[in-house]
């Protein structure tokens, strides 16, 4: 039987090979690369030669643009390290729609502080989808959110929900990075009582988290929150029926924080069905530990000398997944 075996293996490489040596496969192949829209029939092709890779990670179909998009002599009217932060949170809006989480394709926003500037930050154009943002396309507005920069682009931001995140960073000013979560699951999360139970380990990497009224001044025509914030020290600040603000001191932590976070409104989700009277939490000191151990960064089990701040490993491997994904092409993330 092993000799029959080894038989036909035998064969079969030798039908192979005779198939990829002959003339109708290679001008048919040669057509399949050259053809445009021809993209379907390449992709089933590179899976079955190169099972590992995919053509398209995201949704969005078509050309994919460069994260770092800015030449020399576009960036002069930069401060400093503007152009790095420009391609971080581009980078940021692929790993959001890498993910699925861009829930109403340009509505949603993250933001950033220029260089912890009381008065300068990032945000994407109204008018783009996640998968469209480079670093040039980004406008830097100030507080009132009146446009330092347009960008490269001709759209405009929504003042009105910027004067919210606008708030958070003149009040807390540890804060430099605001990712809006408003994924369904998180949205109906914050509309709870109970708040994020810690019932996932997620949950627990998270933090503590605490909830704020939203304000609308019609006389300026702009958002606030109740002045508990600015007592808070918490990174996750949730917004009763209007989703989560996921927070952090860098891009790292605040996608670090959003990760966790997404994933721990939909373990709740699923888990409250049963009735909150039979869920198990664990206990205090417990999810304390836990919190505190992923917060000395390096994901809490770093036995490098390298010292990683939080989400600053998880990030780095995340611009790997980008690159292979070819979405990122943002060779300043490493």
């Amino acid at each position: 039987m092993p000799v029959e075996s080894g038989n036909q293996s035998t064969i079969k490489e030798n039908c192979s090979t005779i198939l990829l040596n002959t003339p109708e496969f290679h001008a048919e192949l040669t057509n399949l690369l050259i053809t445009e829209g021809n993209k379907e029939s390449l992709e089933t092709l590179s899976n079955l030669l190169l099972p590992i890779t995919k053509l398209d990670a995201t949704a969005c179909k078509g050309p994919v643009l460069p994260v770092n998009d800015i030449r020399g002599i576009d960036s002069r009217s930069y401060v400093k390290n503007e152009r790095y932060l420009r391609c971080k949170l581009a980078s940021l809006h692929r790993v959001i729609d890498l993910y699925g989480w861009n829930c109403g394709t340009c509505s949603n926003h993250a933001s950033i502080r220029v260089n912890n500037s009381a008065d300068q930050f990032l945000i994407k154009p109204i008018g783009l989808a996640f998968h469209e943002i480079t670093g040039s396309s980004l406008i830097k507005i100030d507080s009132n959110g009146s446009i330092i920069d347009a960008g490269s682009t001709t759209f405009g931001v929504n003042a009105l929900s910027f004067s919210l995140y606008s708030f958070v960073y003149k009040h807390r000013p540890d804060i430099n990075c605001i990712i809006h979560v408003q994924t369904p699951a998180a949205t109906a999360v914050s509309a709870m009582k109970c708040g994020i139970l810690s019932l996932s380990q997620e949950s627990l990497i998270c933090g503590k988290a605490t909830t704020h009224s939203i304000d609308i001044d019609l006389t300026t025509n702009r958002l606030s929150l109740d002045a508990n914030v600015e007592q808070s020290t918490a990174k996750i600040l949730i917004l009763p029926n209007y989703g989560i603000l996921a927070c952090g001191s860098t891009v790292e932590e605040a996608w670090h924080i959003t990760f966790n976070l997404i994933l721990a409104c939909e373990s709740q989700l699923r888990t409250v069905s049963i009735g909150l009277h039979n869920i198990i939490l664990p206990p205090e000191d417990s999810a304390k530990q836990v919190t505190n151990t992923v917060n000395a960064g390096g994901g809490g089990v770093n036995t490098t000398d390298v010292k990683w701040a939080v989400g600053e490993l998880e990030w780095s491997t995340l611009m790997i997944v980008l690159d292979r994904a070819v979405c990122s092409k943002f060779s300043l993330s490493r």
